[in-house]
């Protein structure tokens, strides 16, 4: 059953030559206890494409669940698109290989497919800290040249660690400065993107340069910590609703399909089997110009992953203008 559903899945081909499933399982706040399993349920759903990153502090639990389909014969490593991202403090070119490495030996592979910065911003490192502070609770930043970090994660393929590299978060002043400075391009910037924040100018710059779009928080991140009672929500929008109703899909299957009929790959995440499942069927419609028009006219730059807490670094890459 997965491999035929697998094979519904559109792909994207990066400019390096490698093809990337335009759907993908995104894993940022999948509880321990619970992600191994939406792994699992996912490849047998049809996923091939999962999206890690070592902050998330769950890639152990995802390696395990990989570790067990492959094993089983239910999916083969080459069918798989593992993405995982260099965190914040690990820019320093020393520390990429060894950051990489460890994200390798907690998910059980011998290479990712896709490797990411995961933030243009840099911290000190402290103690094994993630998100290291002082003592009034502000992050402790430091500024490490972007290029500097990108040389070490080229470095990285030739070792044959990975066999693509981008950036994530990077606004467009930061990633054409990586662009003016690489052997190796960048094939992804990965970043927020939903109606209420369409990335119209960003994605246009980046296809300009060649340059894939994944969109994270596809579904407006209803789930995410620091959201108020108040705020807006996607999935309750009245025009995102209409569509729906119109196309006899759910309000998420819509935002889903918002982006790949943008040529924009999309990872939602959920570890919910039902969920998983809705935000797969996907396949078999695409949405009108009209609609992507009524739900591009969402757009108010309303940004949900605004960390006002990195906003003090000089790296901080959401005062540009995109």
């Amino acid at each position: 059953m997965a491999s035929s559903d697998a094979a519904k899945v559109p792909k994207i081909k990066l400019s390096n030559g490698y093809e990337m499933p335009m759907i993908g399982l995104g894993t940022w706040k999948s509880e321990p206890g619970k992600v191994a399993q939406a792994i699992k349920d996912a490849i047998d759903i049809g996923y091939r494409h999962f999206d890690c990153a070592y902050v998330y502090q769950n890639e152990a639990e995802i390696g395990k669940a990989l570790k067990e389909k492959i094993s089983n014969g239910d999916v083969t490593r080459e069918e798989l698109f593992i993405t995982s991202k260099l965190w914040n403090t690990f820019h320093e070119p020393e520390k990429v290989e060894p950051a990489l490495r460890k994200s390798l030996s907690l998910l059980g592979l011998d290479y990712l497919d896709l490797y990411l910065i995961h933030w243009p911003i840099s911290f000190i490192e402290k103690d094994d800290e993630l998100f290291p502070k002082d003592e009034h609770g502000k992050h402790l930043f430091k500024v490490i040249d972007h290029v500097d970090t990108w040389r070490a994660m080229e470095k990285c393929v030739e070792l044959g660690l990975v066999r693509s590299i981008g950036l994530s978060n990077f606004n467009s002043q930061q990633i054409q400065l990586i662009l003016d400075n690489s052997k190796i391009k960048p094939v992804v910037n990965q970043v927020e993107c939903h109606p209420y924040l369409n990335q119209k100018r960003l994605i246009e710059f980046c296809k300009k340069k060649d340059i894939a779009v994944t969109a994270y928080s596809p579904l407006g991140s209803p789930e995410r910590p620091w959201a108020k009672p108040d705020d807006p929500n996607l999935l309750e929008e009245p025009r995102i609703k209409s569509v729906a109703q119109l196309y006899r899909k759910t309000p998420a299957q819509i935002l889903i399909r918002y982006h790949i009929d943008r040529g924009v790959v999309v990872i939602p995440k959920s570890v919910n089997k039902w969920r998983i499942e809705e935000n797969f069927n996907v396949f078999n419609f695409s949405l009108a110009a009209k609609e992507m028009e009524v739900i591009d006219s969402l757009d108010c730059n309303g940004r949900l992953s605004l960390i006002s807490t990195m906003k003090d670094s000089p790296d901080y890459p959401f005062d540009a203008e995109f």
